[in-house]
């Protein structure tokens, strides 16, 4: 059976269990059944050919995440989303078939709503193997997010990508979108920054950007002393 035919039984049989919650309160056994058989779509969807369907799997996953599923399962469709076309890559006469860059943008916004380590770990991995800026600058935006920086991993992660861009090719919107991670991340872990940080701040402020960026970094640069002497 295609693929495209399993996503239409399994969709069938997901409305019929979902179309109960209008008339009764579900029980623990019908509950497990829709949440197996929107897990089973979402997973179809998501490594199916299509870009749309795999869209569709992303509206699924926020949904999921939404009522507090953040399983295994939400991980694996999200890693392979956020990762397709990058790490795995599928050829026709040569020609890359399977590289949708909106679909990893939409799977780094679901990795920062996920929050998890795991979600953090996919999403450097993302910054510093994919060329888009857009998926990269949206990766960055979740990693501030999630918050999380033991020993300046994430940090360090972020400035490196910044470098790198900024070395053949300065984006405005990768180092707003870093110097806006940068700020989260301090202010989830109590104002800690390293040089390396300050550093990348510096090279925006004083790199071949917009003013606009130029004065947010200065100004991230105040606010960092602030906070730090303010603890």
């Amino acid at each position: 059976m295609s693929i495209l035919k399993h996503l239409a039984v399994f969709s069938v049989v997901f409305l019929v269990v979902s179309s109960m919650v209008t008339a009764r309160e579900l029980t623990v056994e019908e509950s497990y059944l829709q949440e197996s058989i929107e897990l089973m779509i979402i997973r179809e969807q998501s490594r199916s050919g299509s870009r749309d369907m795999k869209m569709v799997a992303l509206q699924y996953i926020g949904d999921a995440i939404q009522r507090g599923n953040r399983g295994e399962e939400i991980l694996a469709s999200l890693e392979f989303l956020a990762l397709e076309g990058i790490r795995s890559q599928a050829r026709e006469s040569g020609r890359l078939i399977n590289n949708f860059p909106d679909v990893r943008v939409r799977a780094a916004t679901r990795l920062g709503e996920l929050g998890t380590p795991e979600a953090r770990d996919t999403l450097i991995t993302m910054i510093l193997a994919d060329n888009e800026p857009m998926v990269i600058s949206e990766a960055i935006r979740s990693l501030g997010i999630i918050g999380l920086d033991d020993n300046h991993e994430t940090a360090n992660a972020i400035s490196w990508v910044v470098r790198r861009f900024d070395t053949l090719n300065p984006d405005n919107l990768l180092a707003l979108s870093a110097l806006e991670a940068y700020e989260r991340l301090a202010a989830a872990n109590g104002g800690m920054v390293n040089p390396t940080t300050i550093s990348t701040i510096m090279r925006i402020a004083e790199g071949n950007y917009i003013r606009p960026v130029r004065d947010r970094a200065r100004l991230l640069l105040t606010d960092l002393r602030t906070f730090n002497h303010a603890r």
